[in-house]
């Protein structure tokens, strides 16, 4: 962990924290109070409208590890909702830039019936400029607008609005609305930066969102998934890559979001994908082809990262912006129309079934030999 930022350590159960850092969601007058009074200092404070919710960002005392401080702050308080400011990682691998055949020009993005389709993305930065993205409609929120592109934010958009010859991704008639959390900070991707992406795409009116990042339940987390989802938002996202025996992982483990994991090419799932009830239905997520992370070129990625870009865009085509009686129906629709594949019904490794297993493009198709 030391070896990632001075900045970040392990909270106490090894997760990935903003040393000193606690976020309180909805914090009263007399909390913060006695915060201060015990040598907290406010660091940030946000507004998100959207949601409706007010988050104050605390330092602990000097002289106080981060574990003590939200003992304490949960002792003066505990219907408090604070918590770490935990971070929270990609959840999958992408190889080093391969070549590929060039880039066929993609046609300008078809419109959806009342207005185009919109799907959300929060990940790292995405090239825009990349050749099998270049046609697609993209609209960036955070870096204070500065592009910052990343090598999973880039495979994982090029897998849900991508457009290239003999390329296929899951909703290339879409329009991008991508939420760069990290923005190469050292403390990038803290709940703090996910809750205010979640809150643009709310604004902007986003039915679905696609979140192929992983790590553990978190108050402020959890708060803002469920208002999100209240609101009629659909939430997919990765189930992580920690292993059959490891503990589930948020997002994805919260019952309010379709939960992904990943399939090889034969169709059997990653040995490394998480495991348990949560799990809502099985995509590629293996020996598939990405947009690298440079201006042109393919390259293979695997996890279950890549596996829920392909279900959220395969639930857009029938969801409406705040419809949450929709994104049910959407989702129960998919369900039928999932392959078996594990024990028969819905089970732990495969959810529903599979889905999607049109949409992995064999990297043959595209990169050279």
């Amino acid at each position: 962990m030391s070896q990632r930022s001075p900045l970040v350590e392990a909270d106490p159960a090894g997760e990935a924290i903003v040393r000193s850092e606690l976020v309180v969601s909805a914090p009263d007058a007399a909390l913060l109070a006695a915060a201060r009074a015990d040598g907290f200092t406010v660091v940030r404070e946000r507004r998100l409208d959207e949601l409706d919710l007010r988050i104050v960002t605390l330092r602990a005392p000097a002289g106080w590890d981060t574990p003590r401080a939200l003992a304490r702050l949960r002792q003066i308080d505990p219907q408090a909702a604070v918590d770490f400011n935990h971070l929270y990682l990609e959840s999958g691998e992408v190889a080093s830039p391969a070549a590929s055949r060039p880039v066929a020009s993609a046609p300008a993005a078809s419109p959806a019936v009342g207005g185009k389709l919109k799907v959300g993305l929060i990940d790292g930065g995405v090239e825009t400029d990349h050749a099998a993205l270049k046609g697609a409609s993209i609209h960036a929120w955070g870096c204070n607008s500065t592009k910052v592109p990343s090598a999973h934010g880039t495979a994982v958009a090029s897998l849900l609005v991508g457009r290239a010859d003999k390329f296929r991704s899951a909703a290339p008639q879409a329009v991008l609305y991508a939420a760069d959390v990290y923005c190469n900070d050292p403390v990038g991707g803290t709940v703090e930066a996910v809750a205010a992406a979640l809150a643009w795409l709310l604004g902007e009116q986003v039915p679905v969102v696609n979140i192929s990042l992983v790590g553990p339940p978190n108050r402020l987390l959890e708060t803002v998934v469920k208002k999100a989802s209240a609101r009629g938002m659909l939430l997919v996202a990765a189930v992580g890559n920690d292993g059959p025996a490891s503990p589930p992982l948020y997002p994805a483990a919260y019952p309010e979001v379709i939960a992904v994991t990943g399939v090889d090419a034969k169709g059997q799932v990653l040995p490394e994908a998480c495991r348990g009830p949560h799990v809502a239905f099985a995509a590629p997520g293996s020996q598939m082809a990405v947009a690298s992370g440079g201006s042109s070129g393919f390259t293979i990625a695997r996890g279950t990262s890549f596996a829920s870009p392909i279900v959220a865009g395969l639930l857009l085509a029938s969801l409406r912006p705040g419809d949450a009686a929709a994104s049910q129906a959407a989702v129960s629709a998919l369900a039928r129309s999932a392959v078996d594949a594990g024990a028969p019904g819905r089970d732990v490794v495969y959810g529903f079934g599979l889905v999607g297993r049109e949409l992995r493009t064999e990297p043959s198709y595209v990169m050279a030999r």
